[in-house]
């Protein structure tokens, strides 16, 4: 007999599977439903954690940018302080000279005030009390800076404006010192030029006259012929003249070893023509009318004219005898050392010529300085006149070799060929152009003086 299980039991286990895929259904399906709303615990919590975290650095770099904003405030701050103090620093040195006591106490006490602030800005902050607004701390204190400099600067100006007075004030005292000097040099020139530097024959006697008496003369006059040169000179560079090709004129074939030796030329042009004649009574100027005196008389003569002349004033001497034989040999030496073209091209028309050939004088430094020249040369004549020995002039070829006993040279070293300076054994010395005549008094003879050059070597010669 079958054993039949219960109805029952069956429909109980199935019940109870039924419910047991319900339950699992149910937790899936609330899981999915979860999920579909954005709903998850463990999500939503770590969330909020993440948030937290963000919240905190944000206040932890919002307290770091105001640190490095105080920072920077006491930074600028600081260094405002040391520009306030380099100001006061200057200040006090411009006060030390010229001195001034309240300009020193004013930036000793900026100095003083200032240290003692940024003393306090370092007390607060070795102990954190800093409370600083970082803009407005920046701000004052590039206004402070701002200020410091532009009194930097004030007070550099004052200084560099005491040292431009001081300077104009040394310029002024050398340029006293320099018109001084001038003046003085002036005054010593015209004494030499003067009969002051002749106190030599005050008490000479015809008896005693020696060739020494004449070197001494003869040397003050081509002083003022020197010096007329360089009038000449001067007045030819002020009209824009060519001095090279005036020279050329004058040497054609001289060379130079300098370009101020180029004054020798012209010295040169002066004396030969001043002196031309010299060997003839009265440079071959007759007086009307002709004199005959023994040769004692005549020396006696002549020395007395040599020792009233050599002090007098030309255009003194010209005023009251405007007939003389001076005054004829005046007129004949300036036709021919300036002539018509040169004095036009000086002085822009012929007055001076026209009133020198009417016989009066005029009265330009130009012509002041020639009527000396010549009465000094004149003078000199007169003097060689007054010797026992016959006095005559002569004048150096040129190429001539030279010669120490006739001659001296005008430099200290020949000039070559090629215009540079030579050693004197590196070739034989030649006469380039004679500046002064020489002179024979008896068997006494005074040195021509000479402009040298170089020519070959001593194997050549």
């Amino acid at each position: 007999m079958e054993t039949v299980k219960p109805k029952s039991a069956l429909n109980n286990r199935s019940k109870k599977l039924a419910k047991t895929f319900q339950k699992v259904i149910s937790l899936r399906s609330a899981t999915k439903l979860a999920s579909n709303n954005g709903i998850c615990m463990l999500n939503s919590h770590l969330k909020v954690k993440e948030d937290l975290f963000s919240d905190h650095q944000t206040k932890t770099h919002q307290g770091n940018g105001r640190n490095r904003a105080v920072m920077e405030a006491l930074v600028a701050r600081l260094f405002a302080g040391v520009t306030t103090i380099k100001a006061a620093y200057a200040e006090l040195q411009m006060a030390q000279h010229p001195y001034n006591n309240q300009s020193i106490q004013a930036a000793d006490q900026a100095v003083v005030d200032e240290l003692k602030a940024i003393s306090e800005l370092k007390r607060r902050f070795l102990k954190k009390e800093l409370d600083l607004s970082p803009q407005v701390t920046i701000m004052l204190a590039e206004i402070q800076e701002q200020q410091s400099l532009m009194k930097t600067y004030e007070i550099t100006i004052k200084r560099l404006e005491a040292e431009v007075d001081f300077k104009d004030s040394n310029v002024s005292s050398l340029k006293k010192h320099l018109d001084d000097c001038v003046s003085f040099n002036k005054t010593l020139e015209k004494k030499l030029n003067s009969s002051g530097s002749l106190s030599l024959f005050d008490n000479l006697r015809l008896s005693a006259l020696i060739p020494t008496h004449f070197v001494h003369f003869l040397h003050h006059t081509l002083r003022s012929v020197r010096s007329f040169s360089k009038l000449m000179m001067a007045e030819m560079e002020s009209a824009h003249w060519d001095l090279e090709a005036a020279v050329k004129f004058i040497h054609p074939n001289a060379v130079f070893a300098k370009p101020t030796h180029q004054s020798f030329a012209f010295e040169s042009f002066v004396c030969i023509t001043m002196f031309e004649g010299f060997n003839n009574p009265n440079f071959s100027v007759q007086e009307d009318p002709p004199q005959k005196h023994s040769l004692q008389h005549g020396q006696s003569l002549y020395f007395d004219k040599f020792k009233k002349l050599k002090s007098l004033n030309p255009k003194q001497y010209l005023a009251h005898n405007p007939n003389s034989s001076f005054s004829k040999f005046l007129k004949s030496k300036y036709l021919q050392v300036v002539h018509a073209k040169m004095e036009c091209s000086l002085f822009g028309n012929l007055n001076q010529r026209k009133v020198v050939n009417s016989g009066g004088y005029p009265d330009s430094a130009f012509f002041i300085a020639f009527a000396e020249m010549a009465k000094r040369v004149w003078t000199l004549h007169c003097l060689a006149l007054s010797f026992h020995d016959d006095v005559t002039v002569f004048q150096v070829k040129k190429n001539t070799r030279f010669s120490e006993v006739y001659m001296e040279s005008v430099t200290e070293e020949p000039v070559s060929a090629s215009g540079e300076s030579s050693d004197s054994n590196s070739g034989e010395l030649r006469v380039g152009f004679t500046v002064v005549p020489g002179f024979k008094i008896g068997k006494t003879v005074i040195q021509s003086q000479v402009y040298l050059s170089l020519v070959g070597s001593p194997a050549s010669s």
